[in-house]
C-alpha cells in the first residue's frame, strides 16, 4: 500500500467528460483552465465522432486538451456497452483507442469509461488485465434532490474508495438539461468525510444527444459554485494521490 498518499479532503471533485464533442475543446477546456481546473476527457471514435468533426473533436483537438494538462482516457472504439462484448471485442476497442493516442504523442490512457455506465465482471477483468488505475461506471438512481428529472441528469453516491472498487468508481451527479441546480449543490455536498464526488457531463451543449446536454451558462454557474466553495477539482487519474488502486474495496 502506497504510504505517501494525501489525506482526502472535504470538496474533493473529479470532473469527466465523455463521447469527444466539439465543444469540449472549444468551450470546456479554456473554462476550466481558467479556474485552475482538471478534469478527464474520455474519447471514443464511436457515435459521431467518425463522421461528423463539426460536432465531434479531431484527434489533433483532443492532443491539444492533453497539451493543456487535461487527461485522455480510454472510452473504447465503437462506443458498445460492454456487456454485450466478447473480452476479445472489448480488448480490440481498448486498443483502437490507445493505438490513436500513441499516433499523435499522446499518453496510453490508465482510467477507463465504461459506455453508457454499464459494466460487467468479464469487463471488469479484462480491464485488470490491461492494468487501468481506475474505471468509471454509471449509479444505483437516487430520488432528484428536488424534483423529477425524467432520466435528464441524475444523483448516485459518492466514490467510497472504501468500498468502492478502483474499476467500479461510481457517477455521482449526471448533468442533463434539466437538472436543478440543487442536485447539483447536494452532489457536491456528498463530497466529504473521506468520499469524494465524481461528475460526468457530455457536451456543452451536445447538439446529437439532448437528454445528456449541458447549456453553457449553466455549466458555467455549476464551475463558479466549486470555485467559491474552494473545491479542488481534478482528473480521474489525479485519484493515485489520495487512493492506491491497488486496494479495492468491497463491494
Amino acid at each position: 500500500m502506497k504510504k505517501d498518499l494525501l489525506p482526502i479532503p472535504d470538496g474533493l471533485i473529479v470532473l469527466v467528460f465523455d463521447d469527444a464533442v466539439k465543444s469540449h475543446v472549444t468551450f470546456v477546456g479554456p473554462l476550466l483552465t481558467s479556474y485552475g481546473f482538471n478534469a478527464t476527457f474520455y474519447i471514443s471514435e464511436g457515435l459521431g465522432f467518425l463522421k461528423n468533426k463539426e460536432r465531434y473533436m479531431t484527434w489533433k483537438e483532443v492532443r491539444k486538451l492533453h497539451d493543456a494538462g487535461f487527461e485522455i482516457g480510454n472510452h473504447t472504439g465503437n462506443h458498445k456497452a460492454v456487456s454485450k462484448q466478447s473480452p476479445e471485442e472489448l480488448i480490440a476497442d481498448i486498443d483502437q483507442i490507445d493505438k490513436r493516442c500513441e499516433e499523435y504523442g499522446i499518453p496510453v490512457p490508465v482510467t477507463f469509461c465504461y459506455p453508457g455506465g454499464h459494466h460487467c465482471s468479464e469487463a471488469v477483468a479484462v480491464l485488470e488485465e490491461r492494468n487501468f488505475l481506475f474505471a468509471k461506471r454509471s449509479w444505483e438512481m437516487e430520488p432528484s434532490w428536488s424534483e423529477d428529472v425524467d432520466g435528464n441528469g441524475g444523483l448516485g453516491p459518492a466514490y467510497d474508495p472504501t468500498l468502492d472498487p478502483p474499476l467500479l468508481v461510481p457517477t455521482t451527479g449526471m448533468s442533463g438539461p434539466n437538472w436543478p441546480f440543487e442536485d447539483f449543490v447536494h452532489a457536491v455536498e456528498k463530497a466529504r468525510d473521506g468520499k469524494i464526488t465524481v461528475f460526468t457531463f457530455h457536451g456543452v451543449p451536445d447538439q446529437d444527444h439532448h437528454f445528456v446536454n449541458t447549456d453553457p451558462e449553466t455549466f458555467k454557474t455549476y464551475m463558479e459554485y466549486l470555485y467559491e466553495h474552494n473545491c479542488t477539482v481534478i482528473a480521474v487519474r489525479d485519484l493515485t494521490k489520495y487512493v492506491d488502486p491497488s486496494v479495492g474495496g468491497d463491494k
